[in-house]
């Protein structure tokens, strides 16, 4: 049976050279290349078509996101693996909205990544245990939220949209044109309406109901 090749992005190289190691003690895979960047990523990526990308979040130039989207887009056929240090809700609902097949902690990567590489070669998609309970938390909204999300009006569900796309108040008034104290009662008004208290809670409810507010 043929390896699945394997491309590393990560800007440090102890962890790399470590993660290198995990990865080729199992036979079924090889590192086919490694990354301290995310345009290097990009770069290598498309030289050497590996089978799976492994992504780190923080790296400099491009950011795992935005390499993600980009592979998305030049290299379809690439899986792509989330690698960070984020135990965080709304990172984890962004990454799987980008396309992620896998999302693995670092602090639990030489545990969990070649069973992530196994279960997103053959399909599947992968999360470390510390994340999956988070897969299935949203699978059904409660009445409350389903009823919040109803008596929104037209312009607070755009605002709701658009901070779960990661802007800011500001970005939102100049999109917009309306002022950012507008912004803020549309805030309040949509915080107030479906249950949640503060700026990053309603960030993450955006986010987790982003499906909900197209």
């Amino acid at each position: 049976m043929d390896k699945k090749s394997i491309l590393i992005a990560d800007d440090h190289p102890i962890f790399r050279s470590g993660l290198k190691a995990v990865i080729e003690s199992d036979p079924s895979f090889v590192v086919a290349a490694e990354a301290s960047d995310g345009e290097e990523a990009l770069d290598l990526i498309g030289t050497t078509r590996p089978d799976i990308a492994i992504l780190d979040y923080n790296m400099p130039k491009q950011n795992g996101f935005a390499v993600l989207e980009r592979l998305l887009k030049l290299q379809p056929d690439v899986i792509p693996v989330m690698l960070t240090m984020h135990n965080d809700e709304a990172m984890f609902a962004k990454a799987f909205e980008l396309g992620v097949r896998g999302y693995v902690l670092k602090d639990s990567a030489s545990v969990d990544i070649v069973n992530c590489l196994h279960a997103v070669a053959r399909g599947q998609i992968y999360t470390s245990a510390a994340v999956t309970t988070y897969l299935y938390k949203r699978a059904s909204s409660d009445k409350k939220t389903v009823d919040g999300l109803g008596s929104l009006t037209p312009a607070e569900k755009k605002v709701l949209r658009m901070i779960a796309d990661y802007k800011t108040s500001r970005e939102i008034a100049d999109e917009l044109c309306v002022s950012v104290r507008t912004v803020e009662n549309h805030r309040s008004n949509i915080s107030s309406k479906v249950r949640v208290t503060g700026s990053h809670s309603l960030f993450k409810f955006a986010v987790q109901h982003r499906s909900e507010l197209l």
